[in-house]
C-alpha cells in the first residue's frame, strides 16, 4: 500500500509540473506577440525602403543602413552654405559619408555629410572664390582679393593694411600639395608697381604678413607658400579626395580628381542629373533607407541648379514619381524658372470633399 500511495504521490507532481510548464509557455508566446505601447511608430515617422513595399518603423535599421551611400552626378551647380557659394561638378563618382554615426546625411543639414570623391571634376569660378575669401579675411591685412590667371600661373591683387594701404600683386604657380591640398607658390610680389627682387624688399612684404596665421581655417602659410584645403576653407557639404590636378581654366578654378578623364568623356551626353544609391539619408520630413533616389534636370541649361537651401521649392514646383523598386524619380526645375506664386502648390479640402471639382492644373499638366 505504502508503494502504491508513493507512485500515486509521483504522478501528480509530474502532472502539475506539466501543467506549470505549459502556462509558461503560453505566457512567453503572448507576450512575444503583443508589443509595448511606446514600440508602435508614429504617423510622423514613416520611413521610405527602396527595397520595401511597406513602410519601416525606425529602430529597424540593419548594418547597410548606417553604411555610405554612391553618389554621381553630371553637371551639377551645388549651391554651398548661405551665402550661396557655387561649386559646378562636371563629373562626380564617390560616396556621401555620414559624419556622425548616429546623424543621418541630410540634404538639410549640409555639415551632417562629406562627399568623398572618387573620379571627379569641379569647377569654382574664380571671382566666386574671391568674393568668399574676401567675406572669410575680412579682419585680415589683405583684403579687396581678386584673382585672375591661366594654366598653372595664377595672380593674386589686394590691398595690405600696413602702416598705410599697399596694393600688392602675388604672382605665383598653382599646383597640388601633400595632403589633397591647393598650393600657391609665390614667385613674385609687386608693392606699388614696384617689382621686388626678395620677398623682403624695401616695404619688408612677405606672404606670411598677408594672413593672420591660423585665424582662418583651412589656410596655412609656410615660407612663400600658400596652402589651401578646400574640405575645411569652403562652405558644406565638404568635398575630399585624391586631388590629382589644380589649374585655371578661366573662368575657373579647376580640380580633378582621381583619373576622371575617361569618365567625363564616356558622359559628355547626358542629361543633368544627381544619383544616389545605397546607405540611409534624411531629405525633408522623409527618411530613405536602401536609397534609391535620381533627381533629373528638367531644363536643357549647362547645369542642373541644386540649392541646398531651397531644394524643397525645387521639389515643391517639379514631379515625382516612384519605380517598380520603390525608388524615386524627381524631375526638377531651375531656381529661376520657379514661380512667384505659389497659391497652386496645395490642394485644398473642398476639392477633397467633392469628387465632381477637377483636380488641380499643375498636377494634370504633368
Amino acid at each position: 500500500m505504502r508503494s502504491r500511495g508513493l507512485i500515486i504521490g509521483g504522478l501528480a507532481v509530474v502532472a502539475a509540473a506539466g501543467v506549470l510548464l505549459l502556462w509558461h509557455y503560453h505566457s512567453a508566446k503572448r507576450g512575444a506577440t503583443t508589443a509595448p505601447e511606446s514600440s508602435t511608430p508614429s504617423e510622423s515617422a514613416v520611413i521610405l525602403d527602396a527595397g520595401n513595399r511597406s513602410p519601416i518603423a525606425p529602430g529597424a535599421a540593419n548594418a547597410s543602413d548606417s553604411g555610405p551611400t554612391n553618389v554621381y552626378a553630371h553637371n551639377l551647380m551645388l549651391r554651398k552654405g548661405s551665402t550661396g557659394f557655387r561649386v559646378y561638378v562636371r563629373w562626380l563618382r564617390g560616396l556621401m559619408v555620414r559624419t556622425s554615426r548616429t546623424v543621418n546625411p541630410s540634404f538639410d543639414e549640409p555639415e551632417s555629410f562629406v562627399l568623398d570623391v572618387k573620379t571627379g571634376v569641379i569647377h569654382t569660378n574664380v571671382g566666386d572664390l574671391a568674393n568668399f575669401l574676401n567675406g572669410e579675411v575680412s579682419n585680415a591685412p589683405f583684403r579687396g582679393i581678386t584673382l585672375t590667371g591661366d594654366g598653372d600661373t595664377i595672380k593674386l591683387r589686394g590691398t595690405l593694411h600696413k602702416i598705410i594701404p599697399l596694393p600688392v600683386e602675388l604672382i605665383a604657380t598653382i599646383g597640388v600639395a601633400p595632403g589633397n591640398r591647393v598650393q600657391i607658390h609665390v614667385n613674385k610680389i609687386n608693392v606699388l608697381k614696384i617689382p621686388l627682387k626678395g620677398l623682403l624688399g624695401g616695404f619688408h612684404v612677405e606672404v606670411a604678413n598677408l594672413f593672420h596665421p591660423g585665424n582662418i581655417p583651412g589656410i596655412e602659410v609656410s615660407g612663400n607658400d600658400i596652402f589651401l584645403d578646400t574640405q575645411k576653407l569652403l562652405p558644406p557639404p565638404h568635398i575630399r579626395g585624391e586631388l590629382t590636378s589644380v589649374r585655371i581654366v578661366n573662368p575657373d578654378v579647376e580640380e580633378i580628381y582621381g583619373n576622371a578623364k575617361e569618365d567625363v568623356a564616356r558622359v559628355q551626353q547626358w542629361r543633368n542629373y544627381l544619383q544616389l544609391d545605397g546607405g540611409t539619408i534624411d531629405f525633408g520630413k522623409l527618411t530613405m533607407r536602401h536609397v534609391d533616389l535620381i533627381m533629373v534636370d528638367l531644363s536643357n541649361d549647362a547645369w542642373f541648379d541644386l540649392d541646398l537651401t531651397n531644394y524643397q521649392e525645387q521639389l515643391v514646383n517639379g514631379y515625382t514619381r516612384m519605380t517598380p523598386q520603390a525608388g524615386l524619380q524627381i524631375f526638377m526645375p531651375d531656381l529661376d524658372t520657379l514661380p512667384k506664386n505659389k497659391s497652386n502648390q496645395t490642394i485644398s479640402l473642398e476639392w477633397l470633399k467633392n469628387r465632381n471639382l477637377s483636380p488641380p492644373s499643375d498636377l494634370t499638366s504633368r
